[in-house]
Parts: C-alpha cells; structure tokens; sequence
C-alpha cells in the first residue's frame, strides 16, 4: 500500500456523499477484457473481500482500487504473423502492398491474436483526501496516472484534478540541496541519487549508499547534470526519493512501519490506510514548503483535467524503468 506517490489537487468545490460516489463508482466496476480488447480497467474492493464496498471511508479518507487488465501480445509475434501474410500476397499476386494495406494487415492479425494473448493484472490504489483537496496514486508511471485520472474523471463527472506545480521545480531544489550540503526545515538528505545531463548525450550518475555532501557531486551540477532522483527523509518517520516530477518512490514508514498479514487473520487494511494518510497528509504540505509553496492555478494545471485514454500511448524507457522499480 503507497510504496509510490504522485499527487494531484482537487481544483474545485467537490462535494459529493459517500454513497453517492460508492453508486457512481458500480457502474465502472471492472470487467475483464472482451476478445478483443487490449487493455481494460475498473474499481474493485480496495478491502479485497468479494462484493464490499468500492469506495472504503476510514477515518475520512476514501480509498479506491483501480484494476487493470492487459493483454501481452509481443510485437516481434505480430510482426512475423504480418511479415507472412504480406509475402502471401505477393506470392499469390505478384505485388507489393501498400503502406495503407500493410497497415490493415497489421490490425487485422491484431485482432486475431487477441483472443489468444496472456494477461497481466495490475492494481493501483487511490487516496482521495476530501478535506486536503488531494488525489494519491501509488504509481509514479505516467501512463498510469493518466489511465487512474481518466477512470476517476469516467466515474465523477463534476471532479476537476490538476498537477500540484510549486514555485520551484524539485531539480533546482535538489540541486540546491546538493550544493549546499543544506536540506530543508523537517527534512534530511540520504544517501542515493541519480544526477542527468540534459544535453543529446543524456548521460548519468547514480549513487547509492554513498554520502553525497562532496565535491565530486557538487562538481557534477556545477558541469551541468541536473538531480533527477534524491532520497530523502521526513522527520525521521518516512523515508522516499524524491523525484524530478514530485513523484515519491520507494516510500518507507520508519516510526509506524505498516502492518503485514499474520497467518489466519484478517488483512490490517484499516490499520495501514491510517497509518499511510496520517503520515503523507503531514508529509506532503512540508515537501510542497519546502519547493517553494504551490503556484497559482492557471493555465500549467492542464493536463489531469483531460486524462488520456487507458488505451493510448506507448512507454519511453524512463517509462517503462518506472513501472519495473513499482513492482
């Protein structure tokens, strides 16, 4: 639960009931995919016990679980099964097709291999702070913020989510940071970062389990790489990496570590949401002070209102990256 952190801000008056939301949020419960669908995503229990509730409310926080189903069809497979039929046709007819024609060749074996596919179910929690004017995510992948986004957007029609921005970006904050060997009030530097250039090259330093007040990391922003990742610690009671985009990552309860399942008893999920939003709706405000305060709402709060399909985009490599260090 929450071993990552992307934030969004409710942007309007969102004033909705309980049991309002938990009957908006039945009719997007998951369903697996159809034959030939690729992707699909919907709400399951959050608690994991068989036709619960939704939309759980512990100690004012709701809590969500989005399901997504995935079919793996490898584009080396696709391509071959299209690569022959294509020689089939010049064979048969003694032409070349077109690019338009290769194309519908393409979709075609698509949808036929479809049906066929493997899948990979995933699940991503959802902390919705009514009170805070927040929405967490416990993924710090793009693609799944904004296929989380879209299905909260699908499911509360009158909800308006924005980026937190902040008046500084958090790489000039860390890199300040590194510079002055000086970490902000209720917050301290560890021991692991990966500095990034930001010319064609894209090279990069990490470090891990290394002290980073010295020159050699100085020396590197001083020629231009920039912090993409510095882990961090609040008060002593959560340990993260903070990254470029205000996502947290590896995120670590010292002073309440969460609960595990002991053998024959129940889940401790009510004991771990409490512990998980006690802690981040204290953690958050200070990391937000100490980039700066948040900025104004205005034309940058863009993106988190329009989402973007479940079903659209493909993943860079940082992308990608991402989502293997979640699992």
């Amino acid at each position: 639960m929450f071993k990552n952190l992307t934030a969004l801000r409710i942007q309007n008056d969102w004033h909705l009931s309980h049991s309002a939301a938990e009957r908006a949020a039945q009719k997007l419960r998951f369903t697996e995919c159809g034959p030939t669908q690729a992707i699909t995503a919907g709400w399951i229990e959050p608690r994991g016990v068989k036709n619960g509730p939704l939309i759980e409310a512990i100690d004012g926080q709701w809590m969500m679980s989005l399901h997504v189903q995935t079919k793996l069809l490898p584009a080396g497979v696709v391509k071959k099964r299209m690569e022959e039929r294509v020689e089939e046709i010049r064979d048969r007819e003694g032409r070349k097709p077109g690019k338009k024609e290769v194309r519908e060749i393409k979709e075609q074996v698509t949808m036929e291999l479809l049906p066929k596919a493997f899948s990979k179910f995933e699940t991503i929690s959802i902390w919705i702070d009514r009170s805070g004017k927040t929405v967490v995510f416990d993924t710090t992948s793009n693609n799944k913020v904004d296929m989380t986004t879209s299905a909260l957007l699908k499911t509360f029609e009158d909800l308006a989510l924005s980026h937190i921005n902040t008046e500084q970006s958090p790489s000039a904050c860390m890199s300040a940071w590194l510079l002055d060997g000086d970490a902000p009030a209720n917050f301290t530097v560890d021991s692991e970062c990966e500095l990034k250039s930001n010319d064609e090259r894209r090279s990069a330093v990490k470090y891990s389990r290394h002290n980073l007040d010295v020159d050699e990391v100085k020396q590197h922003i001083q020629h231009g790489k920039s912090p993409t990742q510095l882990a961090m610690t609040w008060n002593s009671r959560v340990s993260f990496v903070l990254t470029a985009g205000m996502a947290l990552k590896k995120i670590t309860f010292l002073e309440t570590p969460l609960l595990k399942k002991s053998q024959g008893d129940e889940e401790p999920f009510d004991a771990n949401s409490v512990i998980v939003t006690g802690e981040l709706r204290k953690l958050l405000p200070d990391l937000i002070e100490a980039l700066g305060g948040e900025a104004e709402f205005g034309a940058a709060a863009d993106g988190a209102r329009a989402g973007g399909d479940a079903a659209a985009g493909h993943e860079s490599a940082d992308e990608q990256a991402e989502e293997l260090s979640e699992a």
